[in-house]
């Protein structure tokens, strides 16, 4: 069973910086790939970045000067570092493991096969 469990959410003024982290157990990252996947209200969700097995990664265009995925050496916790934060930030953030397929690495979330934690609130207001 593949558990996630996000930290470090949190409300932050504009311009500020957050760093999500992400513990996971019964997932080797050896396949597939990671990523954090955030949902503002009324909105889909959308994929934020991702990273698979081998360290390559991804971010979404519009974030890739701000945001940046990274994993730990023993590949059991992710994490989103979050600079120049803005309003339209907002939203509920999302770690998510995708052990069979690669989608997110391309922005995109596959119909079956993903695994999410709870999510942790970010909040961007001055």
């Amino acid at each position: 069973q593949i558990n996630l469990l996000e930290s470090g959410g949190g409300s932050v003024q504009p311009g500020g910086s957050l760093r999500l982290s992400c513990t996971t157990s019964g997932y080797s990252h050896n396949s597939g790939c990671m990523g954090w996947v955030r949902q503002a209200p009324g909105k889909e969700r959308e994929v934020v970045a991702a990273i698979d097995s081998t360290g390559a990664y991804s971010v979404a265009r519009p974030l890739k000067d701000r945001f940046t995925i990274s994993k730990d050496d023993a590949q059991t916790t992710l994490y989103l570092q979050m600079n120049n934060l803005k309003p339209e930030d907002t939203a509920t953030y999302y770690c998510a493991a995708e052990p069979a397929s690669r989608l997110m690495m391309i922005q995109r979330l596959p119909a079956q096969g993903i695994y999410w934690g709870q999510g942790t609130q970010v909040t961007v207001s001055s």
